[in-house]
């Protein structure tokens, strides 16, 4: 449902979703698998930025559909000219479909994080930036630091996975890495992820008060969405909180 606001504008709400040139696409491992995805594109203008989205722990209930990626596929090629990549990683299913192979702990998972990064490039996808959330951070950092990305940001980074070397390893790259903490998270809070990241020594981290590992709730969706953007498309930044009708599908 849409509601107009009084200057003739519709807001943004939880459900809504603006034009964009969406197509189901297949990821093609090293290892022969085949992986399901999405890709969501402007439907009119430049493309500003790619967002490799990883999503979170599978054998949890993550996957491409997860919400705050979902919801990114939805608004930010509009809002933002932002092209949004998703997949499922191997094992993984949604709506879209069941991604071949099975759950790897995240070690055989780096060749899934290859597969998406190198569609990105054959495509031509300009400015690509991995968005890692709880597993995907782990992802992000443990295969990530020498791929063709400009940098990557992470979503509730739990820290189970990645080691110290994996940090070092992207430090050394000088890349960006942003750290969006949520205060209450239930894996690695603000003070946590200060000491722990520590040898990732251009993180930017952002603590974010009263929000939870999940980002539940539209205010903390919308939170996320603007950091991303502030760093990927940063042109584009603030997003805006209603929009003409048009853009609506």
């Amino acid at each position: 449902m849409t509601q107009e606001t009084a200057e003739g504008l519709v807001e943004l709400r939880s459900m809504t979703v603006l034009r964009a040139d969406r197509e189901d696409i297949e990821l093609r491992t090293e290892d022969g698998l085949t992986l399901v995805g999405e890709l969501a594109l402007p439907a009119e203008g430049p493309i500003t930025g790619t967002l490799i989205m990883l999503h979170p722990l599978p054998t949890h209930g993550g996957f491409m559909d997860s919400h705050v990626y979902r919801k990114a596929a939805w608004r930010l090629p509009a809002l933002a000219g932002l092209a949004v990549l998703r997949f499922n990683t191997r094992g993984t299913s949604s709506p879209r479909g069941r991604s071949e192979g099975e759950f790897g702990e995240g070690i055989t998972e780096a060749a899934d994080v290859r597969a998406a990064v190198d569609f990105a490039v054959s495509r031509g996808l300009p400015n690509r930036w991995l968005v890692g959330w709880s597993f995907g951070t782990e992802l992000t950092l443990m295969h990530g630091a020498d791929l063709d990305v400009e940098g990557a940001i992470l979503l509730s980074p739990p820290l189970h996975r990645a080691t110290d070397e994996d940090l070092r390893t992207w430090a050394a790259t000088g890349r960006p890495v942003t750290a969006l903490v949520p205060e209450h998270d239930d894996f690695l809070t603000p003070d946590e992820a200060r000491e722990r990241f520590a040898p990732l020594t251009q993180l930017e981290l952002i603590p974010v008060p009263e929000a939870k590992h999940l980002w539940v709730g539209e205010r903390f969706v919308a939170l996320v969405h603007e950091a991303i953007v502030e760093r990927v498309a940063p042109d584009r930044a603030p997003l805006p909180h209603a929009v003409p009708a048009s853009m609506v599908e």
